[in-house]
């Protein structure tokens, strides 16, 4: 299978409460299911990034999300497919509650390496992990 022309964009809420994150877990079934992630989704035809955030939040956790400046991007190969991810830093608006059956978490920033991210988020949790040693 050629792997080189299947690239998804994909954007990612960084929603920061009191040094925690909110996570969501990936459901049985789904590409990279089991792992932890920060809640977004594939930007849709014809929809800007932003849009695809605040759309993927309502969907998922039923709440408003004013998303800031991409605080990180990155291209990672899959063996099926390749994700072009934004992640964005967004001011929550509303409390989140999981609307598809997906676990969710705030975790503490101390605790973010010790989860299980896809390989994608590597750099991300790593840049994450540095900002609490300033």
């Amino acid at each position: 299978m050629d792997t080189t022309a299947r690239v998804i964009a994909v954007v990612a809420a960084i929603i920061e409460d009191t040094d925690r994150f909110l996570l969501t877990r990936r459901q049985a079934g789904v590409h990279l299911a089991g792992l932890w992630e920060f809640p977004g989704g594939k930007i849709d035809p014809g929809e800007t990034p932003t849009g695809a955030l605040q759309r993927e939040l309502r969907e998922e956790l039923d709440v408003e999300v004013e998303p800031g400046e991409p605080l990180f991007n990155t291209r990672h190969a899959y063996p099926d497919r390749t994700v072009e991810l934004t992640f964005y830093r967004c001011t929550l608006r509303g409390n989140p509650r999981p609307l598809l059956g997906q676990e969710m978490r705030w975790v503490p920033r101390s605790e973010l390496a010790s989860l299980g991210f896809p390989p994608a988020d590597t750099e991300l949790i790593a840049l994450l992990t540095r900002e609490e040693d300033r």
